[in-house]
């Protein structure tokens, strides 16, 4: 198996972090999404030109989702609850969020200002937030595995692209900071060089 993604992505950064804590083998390739040869290979893999992208054979999976759930089936584990899914659909709105908030930033475009497109995004991350602040120790939310590795993904990368400011959400400090400590998480780091 092959993962194709790149090293910050905090999509790509989830099945990373799985697959080392699942001892689950694949080679990584980072890739520069940007850059025209790999913008190239990844447009083959999916013409949407999202990542990560894992290819098993001449089986390409796209969507950070649809590839945790192939490899749980793949490992014969436990596929998610309709309310662990709730809450990953959660998880993934905010990040979606954030995402289109850092590419307005890049563009030049001030994401603070009072404008339809920009509160809409700032008001779904301030209140996932405070939502996943109030159900992270839900019995459903600590059980799953893909989605304390999806959160703590989140919220690092909001530390890495410097996003937005949850230190008033004591539960996900606190989840952030004994997430930290795990050798995935430090494996995975985006600010590392590797």
């Amino acid at each position: 198996m092959q993962l194709l993604g790149s090293i910050s992505s905090p999509y790509v950064r989830r099945v990373r972090i799985w697959a080392q804590q699942n001892n689950c083998e694949f080679e990584f390739i980072n890739l520069d999404i940007f850059s025209s040869d790999d913008r190239s290979l990844m447009m083959s893999h999916n013409p949407a030109a999202k990542i990560p992208i894992l290819i098993d054979g001449s089986l390409n999976l796209s969507d950070s989702n649809n590839i945790l759930r192939y490899l749980l089936e793949k490992t014969q584990q436990n596929p998610l609850t309709w309310p662990q899914e709730h809450f990953l659909t959660s998880i993934n709105a905010c990040n979606d969020s954030l995402v289109e908030l850092l590419i307005c930033q890049r563009s030049g475009f001030d994401t603070q200002a009072d404008k339809l497109f920009f509160n809409l995004q700032n008001e779904r991350i301030a209140q996932t937030l405070d939502y996943l602040n109030d159900h992270l120790n839900d019995d459903e939310f600590k059980s799953c595995e893909c989605l304390n590795i999806s959160l703590y993904c989140l919220l690092d990368w909001i530390c890495f692209r410097e996003l937005t400011d949850f230190s008033a959400q004591s539960q996900l400090v606190k989840f952030y900071e004994a997430f930290s400590q795990r050798q995935a998480a430090k494996n995975t780091n985006p600010r590392l060089k590797f």
